[in-house]
């Protein structure tokens, strides 16, 4: 049926729902008689319906409508919520989250949902086995009255089911009109399903199909003869949708009824009446308008007036992709007319670099997403952590609207989920221990980031029994990551910092939720290659914070451009404290180097000349009695990196070294100056032991 076209959009959008559902249930098992929330769990379930049957994924589909009728039962009082049923639902959200995964990776989207779908029956017909399900005392007769209603419906000419019928109702009384449409097509047509789409194309425009006959896979499939129908519900009236449906070619006829619940009950009057139960109240705040598809998601924010689109996240790849070949020729120009002196120049140059300024700003902010869209899976993962490893855990989460560049938010989820998975495993005590430490039984994790100057900081923190210092210096004596005599002097902070030496861990058995110092190493590499910092405090019997400090973007970024002999390097601003100038008799030596006194700290001297093994050249601002350097720090780290001038500040365009030039030591990448020559990036990180 065409449907291609409109995949993207729906896998997106299926994230969407399958994640406000996730989101409620979580609200829903704290609060099980909130009406409220069953209602929009079940309002993301039916649009979710809507939206695999009209894109063909009869699996995905037939498993959200047994949802729905769960969920029906359970908003209308007649199923009693409890923690088995939760789960189910929950294990249904899985495997749809499993089929939405299967489609974007360009599969058919089909699973075996036979096991579920026999739990949900169940549930249904109070006869799920769990010793906890309570079922009010009607709902056995009230399964099998709708078991029969739905008998009797579905004898009807529409084959509507009980939930079908309930929406007819609930459209109805809040204004909107029902329709049954037949359309034949004209028998010479070669292209049926073309034209089948296109008519379907400009009823959802209008409104919403809750019902074809036949299916829409069979009419994709061409599996149909020359008619199809419809039950459609809009607030346009019986010509418009006529004129609508015949704007279509070779379209021989349309028949349009105007339905009313009379009309749709059939034989059996108890429909009607049990559609009726629904309150008037709940309808109009229940009832989903015509053409609504729920929350809107990626970078499509739709407004009153239509005033935003949806636009594809690789077009703003492009999109930055070009401007940074613009930044380079920017910065070109401006050197070119610094040189030429031609007051026009200049003055043109100057304005075309500040519009350009401006255009870069608004660029990086269509780039920038919030981290809520990181943080929005972990409550879920956290619920089933915690029953996993039967604690009682509270994760609060704050500053989720916080916003970093998209390329750094695609990189960021593993390591917190790592650091998650540890502070819930090996950072919260159990429930008794607890109580004993006079502690309240629910251990608390925050999840909180903020913004403060070019950097974005996430912190994790948990109030468990902290670190043992003793237990992780043992550790790393045993690994031999310390000496004895490095071991006597070493801080606790410097303790804590070896839990992120590589293959340190303080677990004594490894499990799959993985113990304190498992993996940690991977986590700060994968930090520091986004050009971020991670560090770890820790107080005994308080808890344990982990705080990831990360650049706002990845693209653009601001950097110190110094000389050493005939080659010019970059210096991101965002590693430097200050640059400074040194008399060769303030070099003084110890540990086998030489250092200098910074403040009070001994940082030690490193020389690019000699690490980048630079051979002699003419450099005329070179200094012979005293050194220029650069102090920059990792964490609680310095160094200071020797050059023999500063260039000046620029923003530079960071750009991959390429395939055949990986892992070069302490080098994150080059950028085009404005003369057109190359100027590799320094990795501060790297270069600070």
């Amino acid at each position: 049926m065409g449907m291609n076209q409109y995949l993207d959009m729906f896998i997106e959008e299926s994230r969407e729902h399958l994640q406000a559902i996730n989101d409620n249930l979580l609200l829903l098992e704290n609060d099980p008689d909130n009406v409220d929330i069953v209602n929009d769990v079940f309002r993301s379930a039916h649009t979710l319906k809507g939206m695999a049957a009209t894109m063909g994924f009869e699996d995905m589909s037939s498993l959200t409508h047994q949802m729905e009728n769960v969920l029906d039962q359970i908003r209308n009082h007649q199923i009693k919520l409890n923690s088995e049923i939760m789960d189910v639902i929950f294990q249904c959200v899985d495997v749809l989250e499993s089929m939405v995964d299967s489609i974007s990776e360009g599969g058919d989207g089909k699973e075996d949902v036979s096991d579920l779908v026999s739990k949900l029956e169940a549930i249904l017909s109070g006869e799920f086995k769990s010793e906890e399900t309570e079922v009010t005392a009607e709902t056995g007769q009230a399964s099998e009255e709708t078991a029969g209603k739905e008998e009797a419906a579905q004898t009807t000419d529409f084959g509507l089911d009980q939930f079908e019928i309930t929406v007819v109702k609930q459209s109805l009384d809040s204004g909107h009109q029902v329709y049954y449409i037949k359309t034949v097509i004209e028998e010479e047509c070669l292209l049926k399903s073309a034209r089948a789409y296109m008519v379907f194309n400009n009823l959802e425009s209008m409104g919403e199909v809750i019902k074809s006959v036949p299916s829409v896979q069979e009419i994709e499939d061409e599996n149909f003869d020359d008619a199809f129908e419809i039950v459609f519900i809009t607030e346009k009236s019986e010509d418009e949708i006529r004129q609508s449906i015949e704007s279509v070619s070779e379209i021989a006829s349309v028949e349009i009824k105007k339905l009313d619940i009379d009309s749709v009950k059939a034989e059996n009057d108890q429909v009607a009446a049990t559609s009726t139960e629904v309150k008037q109240e709940e309808n109009k705040k229940e009832v989903k308008k015509p053409g609504s598809n729920g929350k809107n998601g990626g970078k499509k924010v739709k407004a009153a007036g239509g005033k935003t689109i949806r636009v594809d996240i690789e077009r703003l790849d492009v999109l930055m992709n070009l401007f940074s070949e613009l930044v380079i020729d920017r910065g070109r120009l401006e050197s070119i007319a610094r040189r030429s002196g031609q007051h026009e120049l200049m003055e043109t140059v100057e304005h075309m670099s500040r519009i350009s300024g401006d255009l870069q700003n608004i660029i990086l902010n269509m780039r920038m997403v919030p981290v809520e869209t990181v943080f929005n899976r972990f409550p879920r993962m956290i619920r089933d952590l915690a029953k996993e490893l039967n604690k009682k855990v509270d994760l609060q989460i704050s500053g989720a609207e916080t916003e970093l560049d998209r390329t750094v938010i695609d990189e960021i989820g593993d390591p917190l989920v790592h650091l998650l998975r540890n502070a819930i495993d090996h950072g919260l005590e159990s429930t008794e221990e607890r109580i004993a430490a006079g502690k309240s039984e629910t251990g608390v994790v925050e999840l909180k980031a903020y913004h403060s100057g070019n950097h974005v900081f996430i912190e994790i923190r948990d109030d468990g029994k902290g670190i043992n210092r003793d237990k992780v210096l043992k550790k790393a004596l045993d690994k031999g990551v310390v000496t004895e005599q490095e071991a006597d002097s070493l801080t606790d902070q410097q303790v804590y910092d070896l839990l992120f030496s590589s293959g340190f861990s303080t677990a004594e058995q490894v499990s799959d939720i993985s113990g304190r110092g498992v993996g940690l190493d991977v986590v700060k590499t994968k930090i520091e290659s986004l050009g971020g910092i991670v560090s770890v405090e820790s107080t005994p019997g308080e808890g344990s914070t982990f705080l990831i400090q990360l650049p706002l973007t990845l693209s653009i970024i601001s950097a110190m451009l110094v000389k050493v002999e005939d080659e010019t390097y970059a210096v991101p601003l965002s590693s430097i404290i200050e640059t400074a100038v040194y008399k060769k008799d303030q070099i003084m030596h110890a540990h086998h180097q030489d250092v200098i006194d910074f403040r009070g700290k001994v940082v030690p001297l490193l020389y690019l000349k000699n690490i980048f093994e630079i051979p002699d050249g003419e450099n005329p601002d070179r200094q012979e009695d005293e050194i220029s350097a650069v102090i920059v720090r990792k964490g609680d780290k310095l160094a200071a990196l020797v050059v023999d001038s500063f260039i000046g500040q620029q923003e530079i365009v960071l750009k991959s070294m390429g395939k055949y030039l990986v892992n070069l030591f302490a080098i994150s990448g080059a950028t085009i100056l404005g003369d057109g020559q190359v100027a590799l990036i320094i990795d501060c990180n790297a270069l600070i032991k």
